[in-house]
Parts: C-alpha cells; sequence; structure tokens
C-alpha cells in the first residue's frame, strides 16, 4: 500500500503538478509533505497528516516552513 500511495504522489509531481500554476503555501509542497510523511509514517497516519496539511493550504494561512515532524522515539533512555 505504500508504494501504491508513493506512486500517485509520484504521477501527481511528474505529470500533473507542472501543468497546474503553484499555489502551495508551504514548504516544503503539500505533495512533497505528504509523500515524507508516507515514508517516516507509513501509509495510514502519513495520508492522515496529509489531508492535514491540505485543508491548511489556503488564502487564509500564511503557510511557510512546515516539516513533517519528527518520529518521537518510544524508548525511553536514562
Amino acid at each position: 500500500m505504500k508504494k501504491l500511495f508513493l506512486g500517485l504522489i509520484h504521477i501527481y509531481q511528474h505529470l500533473i503538478s507542472p501543468m497546474t500554476p503553484a499555489t502551495c503555501r508551504f514548504y516544503p509542497t503539500c505533495s512533497e509533505y505528504t509523500r515524507e510523511a508516507i515514508q517516516v509514517y507509513g501509509p495510514i497516519k502519513g495520508t492522515w497528516l496529509g489531508i492535514k496539511r491540505i485543508s491548511k493550504c489556503h488564502p487564509l494561512h500564511k503557510g511557510g516552513f512546515d516539516p513533517v515532524p519528527l518520529k518521537k522515539d518510544k524508548t525511553h533512555k536514562h
């Protein structure tokens, strides 16, 4: 499933996105953010993070630098 989602993003980034004006208010772009989120968190959580990001990409949001959050280390080393 992860490869399928990443493949769909690849198609969007290389075939569809170049034909449309650049409108993303964020860096990295929403598609790149979603791609990175899927690579880090897997297809379900990564897609959810991408959807949340895309929902903020509108003229009323200032945008700016918004990287994929770092994965929290679940081991507690003292």
